[in-house]
């Protein structure tokens, strides 16, 4: 089996609660993507970078995501994101003209408060890994998997949804 690469950059997937702030903050060191790894996958590398909400991601912070893309030597790559702007790096990446297959996922509920979401959109990432027949720029969130142009964040309805 071929290895993934699981580049983890933040967002409410990773938020945890502190008690003392009373606050939801990003777990840095990304053990909600461990507890999934101790489950069920193998053959991945994770990697740890950016560390924050995706509203505060800023193009320097896009550009050291493209640097690792670029050092991995893996040709399937996940990327844990935050999804108010996953759709901004999405289409930075594919700009970059990379010839690898990537899926961005995220969860709009953090791992830490419910794991289904967070579970279920991460499995549906790393399968599509498995399955993609074409390099590209793909998201695959709340049961959908296609190219990052096709799969919207709809904010009304607080999901993901197809548009042509």
């Amino acid at each position: 089996m071929e290895s993934i690469l699981i580049i983890n950059t933040g967002g409410t997937f990773n938020k945890v609660y502190n008690p003392v702030s009373g606050t939801l903050e990003i777990d840095k060191e990304g053990k909600a993507l461990e507890a999934l790894a101790d489950k069920w996958y193998e053959k991945a590398n994770l990697v740890n970078i950016i560390g924050k909400d995706s509203l505060e991601m800023t193009n320097h912070d896009r550009l050291e995501l493209l640097a690792t893309i670029h050092q991995a030597k893996e040709e399937k790559i996940l990327i844990v994101h935050g999804t108010d702007t996953m759709d901004i790096t999405a289409e930075y990446l594919a700009d970059a003209e990379i010839e690898k297959k990537i899926v961005l996922t995220g969860a709009m509920v953090p791992y830490s408060i419910d794991p289904a979401e967070a579970s279920a959109n991460f499995a549906s990432a790393w399968t599509a890994l498995h399955f993609l027949e074409s390099d590209g720029i793909y998201i695959a969130m709340h049961g959908h998997i296609a190219s990052y142009v096709n799969l919207k964040k709809e904010r009304d309805a607080g999901r993901f949804v197809l548009i042509s």
